[in-house]
């Protein structure tokens, strides 16, 4: 049988949660499909998004070949709001023509020779079909069972073929890959992620895009008192999130002075959380630049003393806007097993020299005092100082 029987290469991708979204499910719907295409943008080839009834078909230019498919595939692996991702085939809505396709997709495969079970399961999204869903199923297991000689196992199958009836073709496909699940990317606004070069950061800004907010990133460094080191390692961390929502942003702010400032401005114990809070208040004033609707922290409760209780209200007493603390009930352990998965855990493992380093006491204070804190930061004039500092912003775009 030639190849040409299995039709056209494509990618047939499975919605998650938009599917319940009512009333508003066009919105997410259209969203989703805004950043497929900013995902797949730059492959150097057309790819056509078409929406059904709670699946996308990615339709190629005719004459590709697998491997485009592969690549697309790829892609949108990293996009939120997608639950599944299939290599599909496209083929004629004929019942011949899908028994054909479902005969030459086992071709040549390893676990085919190893005789596993299999079971064939279909869905007709189109009711014009002339076969139902069980006919379908009979009559291409049954040819499959004849040529290949496979066990029918219809409860746990070691290989499904599934058929899925649409309104101009029929995609066949075994297989297919996770997707990141949640939201789309920019349904729930938009948000400022405070990113150090550390684990806990990358993997709440992650957190959060699934959860559908559009996040630019903000990071301090200690210049003129450090290297540039530390913005380097916040560039390749925003490069590896880029992934998951395109167009991502990099603001880096020179903090080295102002925490000189602090070091001058009162007790060494309150230093750390004095400059936490000095940070939060120039997040604010970028974010209320940005039009964000939040700021997003890496914050573990407990992890370590700026995360105790006492100080983490401490530090959401300086701001206005809410701040989003995504990984609060993890541990280091959950923390590192997603920077892994999501890709960011070897370049925040990177050496470099963080600001954070600058001000840190021998005995740091674990249960800080609203009061101290904003005495110092009159001395300090804080508010004036965070308007300075987001003045000094400086924009990295991230290039692909």
């Amino acid at each position: 049988m030639s190849m040409s029987a299995l039709g056209e290469p494509c990618v047939l991708l499975k919605l998650g949660e938009v599917v319940l979204k009512g009333k508003n499910r066009e919105l997410f719907e259209r969203s989703l499909q805004a950043n497929i295409k900013a995902a797949v943008g730059d492959l150097g080839f057309r790819v056509d998004v078409r929406q059904r009834h709670g699946v996308i078909a990615l339709l190629l230019p005719e004459g590709s070949g697998a491997e485009r498919a592969d690549a697309v595939a790829e892609r949108v692996g990293y996009v939120p709001g997608l639950v599944w991702i299939h290599r599909a085939w496209r083929v004629a809505k004929d019942p011949a023509a899908v028994t054909k396709a479902a005969i030459e997709l086992l071709a040549d495969r390893e676990d085919v020779r190893r005789g596993v079970s299999f079971a064939v399961r279909s869905r007709r999204r189109d009711k014009r079909f002339p076969l139902t869903s069980a006919q379908l199923d009979r009559s291409v297991g049954g040819e499959l069972n004849d040529i290949y000689g496979l066990p029918v196992n219809l409860k746990n199958p070691d290989l499904v073929v599934s058929i899925e009836v649409d309104r101009d073709e029929v995609f066949v496909y075994t297989g297919g890959q996770p997707g990141q699940g949640g939201l789309p990317v920019g349904t729930s606004g938009r948000g400022l992620v405070l990113m150090s070069g550390g684990i806990d950061s990358p993997v709440a800004a992650y957190r959060m895009m699934r959860r559908g907010l559009r996040v630019d990133f903000l990071h301090f460094s200690g210049v003129p008192f450090t290297t540039s080191e530390s913005i380097y390692k916040a560039y390749a961390l925003a490069r590896a999130l880029d992934r998951f929502q395109s167009r991502s942003r990099l603001w880096v702010v020179p903090f080295g002075k102002a925490q000189q400032s602090i070091k001058a401005a009162g007790h060494d114990r309150l230093a750390v959380i004095s400059q936490r809070r000095l940070m939060l208040k120039t997040a604010e004033e970028v974010a209320r630049r940005l039009k964000a609707g939040a700021l997003i922290t890496g914050d573990s409760l407990g992890q370590v003393s700026s995360q105790t209780l006492q100080n983490i209200t401490a530090q959401d007493d300086a701001v206005g806007l809410p701040i989003l603390r995504p990984l609060i009930g993890l541990d280091k352990t959950e923390i590192i097993a997603e920077a892994r998965r999501i890709g960011t855990l070897e370049i925040s493992e990177l050496p470099d020299e963080d600001c954070c380093t600058l001000l840190a006491p021998r005995r740091a204070e674990t249960a800080a005092k609203i009061a101290d804190l904003k005495q110092i930061e009159r001395r300090l004039d804080a508010g004036e100082l965070a308007v300075q500092l987001a003045g000094s912003l400086q924009e990295y775009r991230l290039r692909g």
